[in-house]
């Protein structure tokens, strides 16, 4: 890989997310040599995807190139690879450029769309996990919507304009809000030729609420402003198969769709060499103690999404959103410093500083440690949160640009069909090495 030699302790990370790049941060003026490997250069702020997707923001708002998040800093590496093995005898990272050797290996590969082995919903459904996908799905939902228009036949159309978004969490209530504030304030405009009133979106939640891991007055005012918007809301029902056209259900409920989005979970990318039974958990999250050492291993650490450190409060992990993931980022770089120094390593503790979920305009919902709201205070905090953590000067000015002039005309400018997207064409795409 072409990495000089040196006599400080080579720290490799693999992944550019969250975790990787607060870990990367922590370590980038000690005396240590960090090498960060990743599939993309750019950092992708996930949390913002369904925006991409529904043409509120262009992709590069949201991403932010690996190598100027750490540029100037001193014994700083990144190379763009695919990670292929891990080798723990010799201590050695497989790529598809080349091994490099490690003192300590961290292991922040984050998280992918777990199907649960349901091959019809993975080949013919659309994930929103990456700015690919993103874009994939907005293409898809504009072409459809211009196929609509060629169409004679009501069926055709219809399903043409049905979708069917799976999963009631974060993902699947924000994806469902913004399609219907599109269909309320903009497909009549685009389209006055073509009747989108009957434009039908489907949220559809296995559980009995929507928003689960958030408090029940959260679930149920996110589930009042996604009926207020006219989202059909579905629950207690499971979609257990998808041929295109047609989504099956455990129930008598069938959905004609042209577009099932599949947002009802996600799985850790796993790393070959690092998948003995006694190190993985369920969803595949490599088991780690509180020191974020992998089951088994002293140098080699996991945090973030791929990682599961158990504890009285969080007996399945911690969840798999970016504030874990930040803070275990920075925890291991102090205590990768102290090993460095000859200190002892402190414990995790994660802070919970709350979580959130915005369903259109002027409508949020937010679970503080200490208190809820509701409603348009919610959803201007929701807001300003999105925007600190957004990783680039540019970055946050221009979507706050975009969520300024969005808001005062009502419109989604970037509602553009940039690359052709058919789901017949569409071929399984590789693991990701990012957070």
């Amino acid at each position: 890989m072409n990495i000089p030699q040196s006599s400080f302790p080579r720290v490799v990370i693999i992944g550019g997310g969250f975790g990787g790049i607060a870990l990367a941060k922590k370590l980038s003026k000690k005396e240590a040599q960090v090498v960060l490997l990743d599939m993309h250069n750019y950092h992708n702020f996930q949390p913002l995807l369904y925006q991409v997707s529904t043409g509120g923001l262009e992709p590069d708002s949201i991403a932010y190139p690996i190598r100027k998040v750490l540029q100037g800093y001193p014994n700083f590496f990144f190379r763009l690879a695919n990670v292929e093995e891990i080798k723990t005898d010799t201590k050695r990272v497989k790529t598809n450029i080349g091994e490099i050797f490690y003192d300590y290996l961290v292991v922040a590969t984050g998280s992918e769309t777990n199907f649960f082995g349901n091959k019809g919903i993975e080949t013919k459904g659309m994930a929103m996990k990456t700015i690919p996908q993103s874009l994939n799905l907005r293409s898809l939902i504009l072409e459809n919507f211009e196929q609509a228009l060629l169409t004679d036949d009501l069926h055709e159309r219809d399903a043409l304009m049905n979708f069917v978004i799976v999963g009631g969490g974060p993902t699947g209530v924000e994806l469902a809000g913004a399609l219907a504030e599109i269909k309320k304030g903009i497909l009549p405009k685009d389209y006055p030729d073509l009747d989108t009133r009957r434009a039908q979106i489907n949220l559809v939640q296995g559980g009995d609420r929507l928003l689960p891991a958030m408090s029940a007055k959260a679930s149920q005012k996110a589930e009042k402003f996604l009926e207020e918007l006219g989202v059909n809301v579905w629950k207690n029902i499971r979609v257990t198969d998808y041929d295109g056209k047609r989504v099956s259900t455990n129930t008598k409920t069938i959905f004609d769709a042209e577009t099932l989005v599949w947002a009802a979970g996600v799985k850790a990318v796993g790393l070959k060499g690092l998948d003995a039974e006694e190190m993985l958990c369920r969803g595949e999250r490599l088991r780690v103690n509180h020191f974020h050492q992998i089951e088994g291993l002293e140098d080699v650490f996991a945090i973030g999404d791929v990682a599961q450190m158990e504890s009285e409060d969080y007996p399945h992990g911690h969840p798999m959103m970016a504030q874990p993931a930040i803070q275990q980022g920075r925890n291991l770089g102090n205590n990768l410093v102290r090993l460095l120094e000859g200190r002892p390593m402190k414990p995790f503790v994660y802070k919970d500083k709350g979580s959130m979920a915005t369903v259109g305009r002027n409508k949020a919902v937010v679970d503080m440690p200490n208190f809820k709201f509701q409603g348009v205070f919610a959803w201007f905090v929701w807001m300003f949160v999105h925007l600190y953590f957004l990783i680039g000067f540019r970055n946050r000015v221009v979507v706050f640009i975009n969520w300024v002039y969005n808001y005062v005309r009502f419109d989604r400018e970037a509602r553009l069909i940039i690359r052709p997207f058919k789901k017949q064409n569409r071929v399984k795409r590789d693991n990701l090495i990012q957070d």
